[in-house]
C-alpha cells in the first residue's frame, strides 16, 4: 500500500484512498474489508468514511458508494437518486449522513 491520503477504520475492516483516487479495502468481509461489489465505482474517491460495519465513499463529481452492512448504511440504493452533489458524508455507528 502506497501513497495514501486517508484511511477510515470499521470495527474490523480499514479502507484507504490512495493519492490518485482509487480506494482499497481490507480485514473482514462482514464489516466492510470486500469492496469487490463496488471496486468499479471506487475511482475518483475524495473522502471515505466508516460505521461500525459498513463504508461510504464520496467521489470528486459529488457521488457516493456505499459497502459492507446494509444494517449499518453499507446500501444506499434506495436513497442513490439523493446522493448527488455531496460535499461531506458523516457517521453513526449504524448509519451515514450526506451533507451537500
Amino acid at each position: 500500500l502506497f501513497a495514501v491520503k486517508q484511511v477510515a477504520a470499521s470495527f474490523y475492516a480499514f479502507a484507504a484512498v490512495r493519492k490518485d483516487g482509487c480506494v482499497v479495502t481490507w480485514g473482514d468481509a462482514a464489516a466492510g474489508g470486500n469492496s469487490s461489489t463496488v471496486q468499479d465505482q471506487l475511482h475518483e474517491v475524495r473522502q471515505v468514511t466508516a460505521s461500525s460495519y459498513a463504508f461510504a465513499a464520496v467521489r470528486q463529481d459529488g457521488t457516493v458508494v456505499t459497502w459492507g452492512d446494509a444494517a449499518c448504511g453499507g446500501d444506499s440504493s434506495a436513497v442513490r437518486d439523493q446522493l448527488q452533489g455531496v460535499r461531506e458524508i458523516a457517521a453513526s455507528s449504524q448509519a451515514f449522513a450526506a451533507i451537500r
